[in-house]
């Protein structure tokens, strides 16, 4: 029974997640710039394989014209779609609400990551650190430099 109520738990997280970036993207930045007091972007890319813009609602910290992005995928043993965009078209759009800007991505590493790393598990109260120990994979970091 506990396992059911958490699947019900989960379903229904990934169900107010799905819904708020349907809004956020479909209302063109007018509703959804915050999710659960945690600031949201929409990013734009160029998909890897198919070279189609993808489109990706994510949480984000900005220091000056500095972005972060933790490329989690809640735990999952795959990196997402978009980190492997960015490795390959560092080149990506960023719309924060109504405003959109052009920038370019990096993978941050060593100390670098460690920091941002902390800035975001702290933003995401523990959250990342939780994913982390979902997966095997060491999570990246990536930022973000508006053009």
């Amino acid at each position: 029974m506990k396992s059911r109520i958490s699947k019900l738990r989960r379903y229904f997280f990934f169900g107010i997640i799905y819904i708020h970036n349907y809004l956020y993207i479909y209302s063109d930045g007018r509703f959804g710039k915050f999710l659960n007091n945690r600031p949201c972007l929409i990013l734009y890319t160029k998909g890897a394989k198919t070279q189609i813009e993808r489109k990706n609602v994510l949480v984000f910290l900005k220091e000056g014209n500095e972005i972060c992005l933790v490329a989690s995928k809640g735990g999952n043993k795959n990196n997402p779609g978009w980190y492997h965009n960015l490795k390959k078209f560092q080149k990506c759009k960023i719309q924060i609400g109504r405003d959109s800007f052009e920038a370019n991505a990096r993978e941050v590493l060593n100390e670098e990551r460690s920091e941002w790393w902390a800035k975001m598990d702290f933003m995401n109260r523990g959250g990342y650190s939780a994913y982390q120990m979902l997966t095997s994979r060491k999570i990246p970091v990536m930022v973000l430099t508006i053009s």
